[in-house]
């Protein structure tokens, strides 16, 4: 999932909050694949490709239908809604008791192996054409057009991938917890915010590898974090939206915070030399 932020958020800087919504899809698609005796990785399949085609509908509303990317997200996430309900069929689908990867005892090294295949293959993908593409769309639109390439094409691709991405952590997650709910993606974008800025706190983004890197251990940590605080006696299990949000707050200021001291630092020792030149000339004319 914070793989799928970075790709909309950090590459083609684009304030997706489908995010919320096609994460439940992906949970949705994959217990009810399961529950009617799907093979586990074929719902995983179905749910990714669920998570793109809630994707192509964002980019396509914004880049066709001319509206708002912010505005894009938010009314897709609202569609997916009541298709989440339509897929489920209920409020929640228990695939409890039913065998998949991601409920037995190998379940850490399955996912670990899962995610650094996805890094590695996101980390080829942005080095092939269309990933270049998707990067300069994000830097620079009017650049890339000028060389004659499509940034809505590029715009819905890269939407599309990380609700993708997203979708199918949202399989992932139903197959763990044995359910799937019409309301498990709720927050969800802010985690994978917080993941990401956690992760280029620490790690830095230098380059794509290093981008995708801090973007997993920043999940790591932020779940560390979280565990963390609930263990505090006056946090209950309700105050993790709270902690959440505390901890994006606190991702995001602490930067700004430290730059600010840098430049006031960088600008005291200016105001020191100027006045240590001034004074060396005074003398120097005396």
């Amino acid at each position: 999932m914070a793989l799928g932020v970075y790709i909309t958020f950090r590459i083609l800087d684009f304030p997706d909050l489908t995010v919320d919504g096609s994460f439940t899809t992906g949970g949705a698609i994959a217990a009810v694949m399961i529950s009617n005796n799907f093979s586990p990785w074929l719902a995983c399949l179905a749910a990714m490709a669920g998570g793109m085609l809630a994707g192509a509908c964002t980019g396509l509303l914004h880049t066709k239908g001319k509206i708002n990317g912010l505005l894009s997200g938010i009314l897709m996430m609202i569609a997916l809604y009541s298709i989440n309900m339509r897929i489920l069929g209920a409020p929640n689908k228990s695939i409890m008791g039913m065998d998949n990867p991601f409920s037995g005892e190998h379940v850490m090294i399955i996912i670990i192996v899962v995610v650094l295949v996805f890094k590695i293959m996101l980390d080829l993908f942005m080095k092939t054409d269309i990933g270049l593409a998707l990067r300069a769309t994000g830097d620079n639109k009017r650049m890339i057009r000028s060389f004659g390439a499509n940034t809505d094409v590029t715009t819905i691709v890269g939407v599309s991938l990380s609700n993708g991405l997203v979708a199918l952590s949202g399989a992932f997650i139903a197959q763990q917890s044995g359910f799937a709910d019409i309301t498990m993606g709720i927050g969800m974008i802010v985690i994978g915010l917080a993941s990401v800025i956690i992760g280029e706190a620490i790690l830095g983004a230098r380059t794509v590898f290093w981008a995708t890197l801090a973007a997993v251990v920043g999940s790591i940590i932020y779940r560390i974090v979280v565990a963390i605080a609930l263990q505090v006696e006056w946090f209950d299990t309700s105050d993790l939206k709270l902690i959440t949000a505390v901890i994006v707050i606190i991702a995001l200021v602490f930067p700004t915070m430290q730059r600010s001291m840098k430049q006031k630092s960088l600008a005291r020792k200016r105001t020191e030399e100027l006045m240590r030149s001034s004074g060396q000339q005074a003398k120097g004319g005396m």
